[in-house]
């Protein structure tokens, strides 16, 4: 019974950072960014620690294949559109992690229907783009408590999140197509 329950603590974690969602983006609109950052803390250090528990303890699931890379898409979409309300970031930036988030998800529907199952599995790429993500969120919001930020410093890191968005996007359109044609 309790190795069961252990088993199942990767997709509570995956759950959890799901659920995670909600408060951390309020308290972005609220502007409390003291309590929000050990939230959204928690959160992006559980996006490492489910999988490697998954795979420690040999609990990988199709439940958490799939909810894993949703529960990082609704929280870093919501966060970064909460930025863009706020004033944190332009717009334009939110939008941009918003259409490459919207566009991974259609074409994994797309080529489900078109095509029939496939195994999710993220990319280097992607990886790469979702570890931007959340390092340049929680930078973003430790700035608004303790400034360090330099504007040189945001916009190497607003360019660096975009570079790697079209980076990955890129990738996963590139596989999919690959796949479709083959």
């Amino acid at each position: 019974m309790a190795s069961s329950v252990i088993k199942q603590l990767p997709n509570m974690l995956t759950t959890l950072r799901l659920i995670l969602a909600i408060p951390i983006c309020l308290m972005i609109l609220n502007e409390d960014y003291g309590s929000v950052i050990w939230i959204a803390f928690i959160a992006g250090l559980s996006d490492g620690v489910d999988g490697f528990l998954a795979r420690k303890l040999n609990a990988v699931s199709r439940y958490g294949a799939i909810v894993d890379p949703i529960s990082d898409k609704v929280l870093l979409v919501s966060v970064y559109v909460s930025f863009a309300i706020v004033g944190l970031l332009p717009w334009w930036v939110a939008t941009v992690v918003v259409i490459r988030d919207l566009l991974i998800v259609c074409g994994a529907l797309l080529y489900h229907w078109q095509f029939g199952r496939y195994e999710i599995a993220p990319s280097l790429w992607g990886k790469a783009s979702t570890f931007v993500q959340i390092t340049f969120a929680l930078i973003l919001l430790t700035d608004q408590v303790y400034p360090f930020l330099t504007p040189q410093s945001f916009q190497v890191g607003m360019w660096s999140l975009i570079v790697m968005a079209f980076i990955s996007g890129g990738h996963y359109f590139y596989v999919w197509s690959k796949k479709a044609l083959n």
